[in-house]
């Protein structure tokens, strides 16, 4: 169920990708900072060491929508930071100019956890 649902996420994004954001369309996103196959600069994950909230508005580029995961530049301060983010990450996403959000629950098995097995 849960990787149906972040079909509409990925299914969003890839519009996005191809057109752009419409009106005043906008998307909220947040993520597991900490999830396998995360990468977002160290300044940004010392900031947030667990979880995330990002902003499709105004100031991103180079949206790539790949079938598990995307990448994005947003502005950060003024600088473009690169981000990598598998979809298994996310835990919300939002569209309020749609009244439309979705929450899901992230599993993932620690590597300390891997390594008492």
């Amino acid at each position: 169920m849960e990787d149906a649902l972040r079909g509409v996420l990925r299914q969003a994004l890839e519009i996005t990708q191809l057109q752009g954001l419409p009106g005043a369309h906008h998307f909220y996103v947040t993520f597991d900072t900490t999830f396998p196959g995360v990468r977002i600069a160290d300044s940004l994950h010392a900031m947030h060491p667990s979880e995330m909230t990002i902003v499709l508005q105004h100031q991103f580029w180079d949206l790539n929508v790949e079938e598990d995961s995307f990448d994005i530049t947003l502005s950060f301060n003024g600088a473009g930071q690169p981000l990598h983010i598998p979809f298994a990450a996310v835990t919300a996403f939002a569209d309020p100019h749609a009244k439309f959000g979705l929450q899901f629950h992230v599993e993932f098995e620690d590597e300390d956890d891997a390594d008492l097995d």
